[in-house]
This record gives C-alpha cells, sequence and structure tokens, in this order.
C-alpha cells in the first residue's frame, strides 16, 4: 500500500512539475513575446521576467525589441537619365507590434524578406527619378529621407519601426565604369591632338613673327649702313677736295705715288712702258718744284 501511495505521489509530483513548467515561462531582456492560445494571439508581454500563461493550450511566439540591420544583396538601379547604378543599402529596424507583426508575417525571415522588397521598390521609384549628378550633389540626401519615409510608412502597416535607410555604397558597373573611362580616355586624347594643333598654329605665328621681325631689322641696318656709308664717303670726299685745294701739286704727286704702287704690285717682274709715258713723268723729273 505504502508503495502504490509513494507511486501515485511520484506521478503527481510529476504532473505538477509538467504543469508548472507548461503555465510559467521566463521572458529575457531584449525580448517579448506574443501569447498564442489555440493559434489566436490573445496577448503582448514587453516586461522581462517569470511570467504564467495558461498549461498546454497558450504558446508563445517570441520577437527581439533591439534594434535590427538589414542588409541585401546590390542590385542595379536604373535612374532618371538612363545611367545605370549598382546600389548597396543598409536598413535598420525593430518590431513595435507584435500582434500585428504576427498576423501580417509571422517570423522575422519573411520580415526580412518583405522589407527586402519594401526598400528595393521605393529604390527603384524614387532614384528612377533622379540624374546621376543629383546622386553625387547636395541633392542625395532629399532623395535618402524620401526613401526612408516611405519604407518607414509601409512597414509601420506591418508593425515594425523603420529608424534609418541608407546608401551604403552606390558605384557604377564595372562595364558602364570602363565605358566611362574609355569615353573620358579618348576625350582626352582628342583636346591632345587639338592642344598639339593648336601648338603648332602659335609656333608657325610667332616663327612667320620673328621672320618678319628679322627681315624688317636687317632691311633697316643695310638702309642705316648705306646711309652711313654714303655720308663718310661724302665727308672723305670733301677732306680730299679741301686737301687739293690747300695744295694741288702735292696732292697731284701724291695720287701719283699711289698710282705707282698699286701698278708695280699688281704687275709681273717686268713691266714695257714707252719712253714717253706720262706714268714715267715723276721718275724722269720728280716733283715739280713750288714757287717761293
Amino acid at each position: 500500500m505504502q508503495a502504490k501511495f509513494r507511486g501515485i505521489g511520484l506521478l503527481a509530483a510529476v504532473g505538477l512539475a509538467l504543469l508548472a513548467s507548461s503555465a510559467l515561462y521566463t521572458l529575457p531582456e531584449g525580448q517579448q513575446a506574443l501569447v498564442i492560445r489555440l493559434g489566436a494571439p490573445i496577448d503582448v508581454d514587453q516586461q522581462p521576467g517569470l511570467k504564467l500563461k495558461m498549461p498546454f493550450i497558450d504558446t508563445l511566439q517570441y520577437y527581439d525589441t533591439r534594434l535590427q540591420t538589414l542588409a541585401p544583396a546590390p542590385e542595379q538601379i536604373i535612374l532618371g537619365d538612363e545611367k545605370r547604378l549598382e546600389v548597396e543599402t543598409y536598413t535598420r529596424y525593430r518590431i513595435t507590434n507584435p500582434l500585428r507583426f504576427y498576423q501580417s508575417l509571422r517570423t522575422e525571415e519573411q520580415a526580412r524578406l518583405q522589407l527586402t522588397q519594401l526598400v528595393s521598390t521605393s529604390l527603384r521609384r524614387e532614384l528612377g527619378k533622379v540624374m546621376l549628378k543629383s546622386l553625387l550633389s547636395a541633392d542625395r540626401g532629399r532623395v535618402v529621407q524620401l526613401i526612408q519615409h516611405e519604407v518607414a510608412e509601409r512597414a509601420r502597416a506591418l508593425g515594425m519601426e523603420v529608424k534609418e535607410v541608407r546608401l551604403h555604397r552606390a558605384d557604377l558597373p564595372l562595364e558602364t565604369s570602363q565605358a566611362i573611362y574609355d569615353r573620358m580616355k579618348s576625350s582626352r586624347q582628342q583636346e591632345a591632338k587639338e592642344l598639339r594643333a593648336q601648338g603648332f598654329e602659335w609656333a608657325q605665328q610667332i616663327e612667320a613673327q620673328a621672320d618678319r621681325e628679322r627681315t624688317i631689322t636687317l632691311s633697316e641696318a643695310q638702309r642705316q649702313s648705306a646711309i652711313t656709308h654714303g655720308e663718310a664717303d661724302a665727308e672723305a670726299n670733301q677732306i680730299l677736295a679741301h686737301a687739293f685745294s690747300k695744295d694741288p701739286k702735292f696732292y697731284k704727286f701724291y695720287r701719283s705715288l699711289q698710282t705707282y704702287r698699286q701698278s708695280l704690285a699688281d704687275a709681273a717682274p717686268t713691266l714695257v712702258l714707252s719712253p714717253d709715258s706720262a706714268l714715267l713723268h715723276d721718275f724722269k723729273n720728280g716733283p715739280a718744284a713750288g714757287k717761293p
């Protein structure tokens, strides 16, 4: 009999333990629990601690209350100017309404898929209205704010609060970057060719100007030289004429000596002259004596 009572007591203890484990649960810090009774959500518990629920008929769905980060794979977006851009985003969000979240999405995995779709749709809509140069200016912040506002409004209906949507990276696709590089290279080569042609034209102009100035300078120098030479000849003739007028006989004798010098210097070893040649007059008679 005692063994039977001990068995019943043991079964009762086990039953009470199972009942307690089914009726009690612990809600940790940073978590919130949705109480579901027979498949229908009936309560939301957001305070951490030891909690009580209906055993065997209540189940719990836990959700994180902390900010979570969503970083989907990069995707290509066509901008308003038909440029392709490879965009990588990140989104920070939290679950604020577990009941609505459970009714709309059930699981956090489904929530991440749905939020990724919301961000992608808003991203394509807003970036499809702007030009590439707008994303490289201060207007980029306005565009990002529009995307964040639209995603936050739609996510609120799903029980989530979107705190931030940002463009983590926005680059041109590799093939587009290569095409732009090739166009830039071709443009710079064309510009260099034009600059070389312009430089050659300027060199020709400078050379022509230098030749023209050289010709003008030489012509002016020759003209000035001719003028100086003529003035010198005139002055020399005036000096000779003045000297000749002072002593004509001496001047005549001096000219005769110059004639002898030039004739004898250029002549052969033998010079043949007639005896009555005027050239021999001064050799025969000597210089005419002046009158006292």
